[in-house]
C-alpha cells in the first residue's frame, strides 16, 4: 500500500470516531412497522413514496403498511421496480418517480437493495445529480444537500442498511459496484418488525445472516474501531452466533427473528463507524462481475480473510470467540481465534453455503485484485495488508 493510502486510512481513523453520526429512532417488535406508519403521519408528511422490490409488492407484504399509511391520512405511491444490486437506471427511474409524484417523504420497505436504492434515489434527487457523480465518501466530495424525510423497514436481517451512512449501486456497463457514503442518508425512524421476516426462506436467511456477522467481525478487527463500535460488534456477534442457525432451521420463531433483526442493526451501526475490510472489498467484485448476492459473497470469503488476518488480530478474534461461547476454557488467543474461524466455516456448511464461486475465472484475477485493493486501501482499517500475491492466492482457493 502506498504512502497516500496509509495516511488516508490513518486520517479516517482519527476523524470518523469524532463524528456524531445520526442514529434512527427504532421501533422494535412484532407489528412495529404499523407503529412506524402512525409516527410518519405525525411528522406532517402528506405524500409518501414507498420504495420496495417487485416480489414483496406482488406477494402483498407491503399492503398492510400501505393501508396503515393511507388510514393515517397519507397519499401513497409505490415504486416497486427495485431488483437485487440495482443499477443506475433503476435509481434514476426512481428519481423521476419521486419528482412526478411530488413526494415529500420516502419509506423503504425491503432488503438491503431496496433500502440502498431508496438512499441513492433520495441523494440524487436532492442534489439533482446522477449516481455516478455521487459515489465516494462525503468528506472528500463537494457539499451535498439534505434529503427528504426518510424512513425504513428492513425485511431481512443482515444488510443493516437501515442504520448505515452508505448505499451501494451498480454500474452495469462497467460491471462494478460503487458506494455513496454520507450521514445524510440515515433514516430518521425505522421499524424492526419480525413479522415481516417470518416468511423468509432458509436460502435467504443464511446469506443475509452471514452478511450481518461479516459486518460485526470486520468492524471489530478494524484499526478504526472504537469503544462504542467494539461493544456493538461484540453484542451483535454473540447474538448472531446464538440465533442464526435457529432462524435458518425454524424461520417462524418470532423471538429468534427479532433477535437477528436487532443484531443486524447493531452490526450496521458498528461498521458504519469502524468500516469494513477485505471481505467486502472482494465481495463487491463478485457481485459486480458475476452477480453473486452480496451476503453470499461475504459468507464465502469471510473465513479466508480471517485466516489471512489472524496473525495481526488473534486477540480480537479470541474476544469474539469468548463472548460467543466458542472454544475451550483456558485456551490461548491463537487457539480461540482458530476456533472462531472454524465455527464460521461450520455455520456455512450447516447452511449449505459453498466454499467457492462457480463463475469465478482466473482470467479476471487482475481486474478483481485491482478493484478490490483500490477500494480497501486508504478507506478500510484492515488489520493486515494484502499484497497482490496474497490476493491471487486467496482467489485461487475460491475457484470452483
Amino acid at each position: 500500500m502506498n504512502l497516500i493510502s496509509t495516511l488516508r486510512t490513518r486520517l479516517n481513523g482519527r476523524i470518523l470516531p469524532m463524528l456524531n453520526f445520526p442514529k434512527p429512532f427504532s421501533f422494535v417488535g412484532a407489528g412495529s412497522s404499523i407503529s412506524l406508519c402512525r409516527e410518519i403521519a405525525g411528522t406532517g408528511a402528506k405524500r409518501l413514496l414507498l420504495i420496495t422490490d417487485g416480489p414483496l409488492f406482488k406477494l402483498g407484504l407491503v399492503d398492510p403498511i400501505v393501508a396503515s399509511l393511507q388510514a393515517s391520512g397519507l397519499t401513497v405511491e409505490v415504486y416497486s421496480d427495485v431488483v437485487p444490486d440495482p443499477g443506475y437506471d433503476i435509481v434514476m427511474a426512481g428519481v423521476e418517480k419521486l419528482k412526478s409524484f411530488k413526494a415529500d417523504s420516502v419509506l423503504a420497505v425491503g432488503g438491503g437493495s431496496s433500502i440502498d436504492c431508496a438512499k441513492a434515489i433520495l441523494m440524487c434527487h436532492a442534489n439533482d445529480s446522477h449516481p455516478s457523480k455521487m459515489t465516494g465518501i462525503w468528506l472528500y466530495a463537494a457539499p451535498r444537500k439534505k434529503i427528504l424525510p426518510f424512513f425504513a423497514v428492513p425485511t431481512t436481517a443482515g444488510p443493516g442498511s437501515e442504520v448505515t451512512i452508505a448505499a451501494v449501486a451498480s454500474d452495469k456497463v462497467a460491471r462494478m459496484k460503487y458506494a455513496m457514503i454520507d450521514p445524510k442518508m440515515v433514516p430518521s425512524m425505522i421499524a424492526l418488525d419480525p413479522n415481516l421476516m417470518l416468511g423468509l426462506p432458509p436460502f435467504i436467511t443464511a446469506p443475509t445472516g452471514m452478511d450481518a456477522l461479516t459486518h460485526a467481525v470486520e468492524a471489530y478487527i478494524s484499526t478504526m474501531a472504537t469503544a462504542e463500535t467494539d461493544e456493538l460488534a461484540r453484542m451483535a456477534t454473540a447474538s448472531i452466533m446464538r440465533n442464526l442457525l435457529p432462524a435458518y432451521s425454524n424461520g417462524s420463531d418470532v423471538q429468534v427473528r427479532e433477535s437477528m433483526a436487532v443484531a443486524s442493526s447493531m452490526a450496521g451501526m458498528a461498521f458504519t463507524r469502524a468500516g469494513v475490510g477485505y471481505v467486502h472489498a472482494f465481495a463487491h467484485q463478485m457481485g459486480g462481475l458475476y452477480h453473486v448476492p452480496h451476503g453470499l459473497a461475504n459468507a464465502i470469503i469471510l473465513p479466508l480473510v480471517l485466516e489471512f488476518s489472524k496473525i495481526k488480530c488473534a486477540s480480537r478474534l479470541a474476544d469474539l470467540a469468548r463472548v460467543s461461547g466458542i472454544g475451550a476454557a483456558g485456551a490461548s488467543d491463537n487457539q480461540l481465534a482458530e476456533a472462531f474461524i472454524n465455527r464460521v466455516r461450520e455455520m456455512n456448511a450447516a447452511m449449505d453455503i459453498p466454499q467457492t464461486f462457480k463463475d469465478l475465472q482466473r482470467a479476471d484475477f487482475e481486474k478483481i485484485i485491482d478493484r478490490a485493493l483500490a477500494e480497501a486501501h486508504g478507506t478500510y482499517g484492515v488489520p493486515r495488508y494484502m499484497s497482490r500475491e496474497d490476493s491471487a492466492e486467496m482467489l485461487t482457493k475460491l475457484l470452483a
